[in-house]
């Protein structure tokens, strides 16, 4: 009887077959139309923020006396301040300010929570119940209210006002990290990866952290909304950007004793911190439905 021989033939797979989780999230964000107009209203700002020595008419810091209170016209097209001041220019710098105290801010309390949530989460014991304490602490206190007591010990300034709003958004990515932690720790794959023997910093960086990460994603891009309002709410106070910084939150708080004679100069900087705030609650909405396994059909 004759020998018979039995050729393996290798499976191939086209690469258009494998989709990682990632690209499938890209494909389901970019299905959603809310998420994508987020997205165009976030990249405008950012445009704007990025160009605005270009697209600003006038300095944003200088004014005439003579030109106070003017309303929008072909030569300013969002009216002048109560020092003469071209509003839309004002506008169009106060998107660097707010754009760069959303984001720095939150990549502070992102980078902070993630280090305590993953030493209270995996080591537990003694430092879980410290980590946890002081998280319990701080949100104890109205956040608001908290950054007005560091500010204050700081002192009033845009730098202080950052610091501020990334020290009083650490417990919110602390929790949610530890959380994820603490039902990661328990899978077959990290304990298979203890009794192998690899180490604890390499288990948390390469196993537990990029599991993690998709609600560290949808949760920072809408702590970007929250901080931009806490910054907006500072300066409002006072307490966050000073004179002559274009900061939106200021422009609304020199102008409020104005806004029955000269409403354009609140007006355009409230829709501004509407907008900005509304795109990125838009997109963090659109990240959430296509990072979560459970929001897919």
């Amino acid at each position: 009887m004759a020998d018979t021989q039995v050729q393996t033939v290798p499976l191939q797979v086209k690469d258009e077959q494998i989709i990682s989780p990632w690209r499938e999230a890209w494909r389901a964000l970019r299905k959603n139309k809310l998420a994508m107009a987020g997205l165009g209203i976030i990249l405008f700002f950012v445009v704007v923020a990025v160009f605005a020595p270009i697209i600003a008419p006038y300095p944003y810091d200088e004014g005439e006396l003579v030109m106070k209170n003017k309303p929008p016209s072909e030569e300013h097209w969002f009216g002048t301040d109560y020092n003469g001041r071209d509003v839309f220019s004002r506008v169009v710098y106060g998107a660097r300010i707010s754009l760069w105290v959303g984001t720095f801010s939150v990549i502070g309390s992102v980078v902070a929570g993630t280090v305590l949530g993953l030493l209270a989460g995996y080591y537990g014991k003694w430092i879980d119940t410290l980590i946890s304490r002081i998280f319990d602490i701080m949100l104890a206190f109205p956040s608001i209210l908290l950054a007005i007591a560091i500010v204050a010990i700081l002192g009033p300034s845009l730098q202080n006002a950052l610091l501020a709003i990334a020290i009083i958004n650490i417990p919110t990515f602390g929790r949610l990290v530890r959380s994820r932690v603490l039902s990661l720790k328990e899978e077959e794959f990290v304990m298979a990866a203890r009794a192998i023997g690899m180490k604890d910093s390499r288990i948390l960086m390469q196993h537990i952290l990029p599991n993690s990460l998709a609600p560290i994603i949808v949760t920072g891009t809408m702590g970007i909304a929250t901080a931009i309002i806490e910054a907006a709410a500072l300066g409002f106070l006072g307490l966050g950007a000073q004179p002559p910084e274009p900061e939106w939150g200021k422009m609304l708080s020199d102008s409020r004793q104005y806004i029955q004679k000269a409403p354009w100069t609140v007006i355009f900087p409230g829709l501004s911190i509407m907008l900005t705030v509304l795109g990125f609650n838009l997109i963090g909405d659109g990240l959430r439905d296509a990072l979560d396994p459970r929001m897919k059909n």
